[in-house]
């Protein structure tokens, strides 16, 4: 009787088993075709303009030929490396600051979840479903110096009729800023769900004890805010080192080279034919983005096990 009760506990061990090992291997069967699209559109595009980046390759002759740092020396040379960097680190502050500050007042303000909140959190998600292009020349259109904008300054001061894509640093604020506003219905998503994920008895508690709003706040709802912060910061951070859309249909990258982000500079060297310096270029915006995105996460999920 006992051989036959550890006979069967064995035949059971091995279904099981069995059915763990098959279980696994269907997931990664099934993860074999998004598997594939990534390293095809994704992994084979970087490797190829990691070794672009290195090659001597223009539309003026057919050899390609290696020229080490050769692209590189030429971006310096050229003067555009460094503005293109500083404009970008720049932009991409802003732009980071604009969303997440927006987000997270929006979140507040929308909180409580009501029909009407929910109303008004579609109406701030609008502009993320806009086309980029679409949202640039509208608003570009808007800050013209006889534009809305200036309208509604010019009710309050008289004759004002300030070109605000005309000048090097409200250019770059501007376009920064509306970027922000653009993405900030995400950000604002985000911290929506990371409110809804605390304890309302830790926010009971807090009333109780006599703490007000902003103690609530910044005692109880912050420090549990962490995950979304990590989360907000990085993708914001990282999407505005890639951007292109809206700084391309505002400005161009003008006036001048006020607003000429690493991706703008990209694109022009592009279409001027100098395709290795453009992967030269694409390549600074890699490693711009390991460089700050590796740590930041680090010290975000540090300060997250720390709350």
């Amino acid at each position: 009787m006992s051989g036959a009760v550890l006979s069967s506990g064995l035949t059971g061990n091995r279904s099981y088993r069995f059915k763990t090992w098959f279980t696994r291997r269907s997931r990664s069967w099934f993860a074999l075709p998004s598997a594939l699209l990534i390293a095809i559109f994704f992994g084979a595009p970087f490797l190829a303009n990691v070794v672009f980046a290195f090659l001597r390759w223009t539309s003026y002759s057919t050899q390609l030929s290696w020229t080490g740092l050769g692209n590189f020396t030429a971006a310096l040379q050229l003067g555009i490396l460094f503005q293109a960097i500083r404009v970008t680190v720049i932009y991409a502050l802003i732009s980071m600051a604009v969303q997440n500050v927006a987000g997270l007042g929006f979140a507040k303000a929308l909180q409580a979840g009501n029909r009407a909140d929910q109303v008004f959190r579609s109406v701030f998600f609008i502009p993320v479903l806009f086309s980029p292009l679409a949202a640039g020349y509208i608003w570009a259109a808007a800050l013209q110096p006889h534009g809305p904008v200036n309208g509604l300054v010019g009710a309050v001061v008289p004759g004002f009729a300030y070109d605000w894509l005309g000048h090097p640093t409200s250019a770059l604020v501007a376009v920064a800023v509306i970027d922000g506003w653009k993405w900030s219905g995400l950000a604002a998503t985000v911290y929506v769900a990371g409110l809804n994920r605390i304890p309302r008895q830790l926010m009971e508690a807090a009333r109780l004890d006599g703490a007000g709003a902003w103690r609530r706040f910044w005692g109880v709802e912050f420090p549990l805010l962490a995950p979304a912060f990590t989360f907000n910061l990085v993708v914001t951070l990282v999407g505005s080192f890639s951007a292109i859309d809206v700084v391309f249909a505002m400005t161009g990258g003008g006036p001048g080279t006020a607003t000429s982000v690493l991706n703008v500079e990209l694109y022009s060297q592009y279409s001027g034919g100098l395709f290795g310096l453009a992967s030269a270029l694409g390549l600074v915006i890699t490693v711009m983005v390991i460089i700050v995105a590796v740590p930041l996460i680090a010290l975000l999920r540090r300060r997250e096990v720390e709350m």
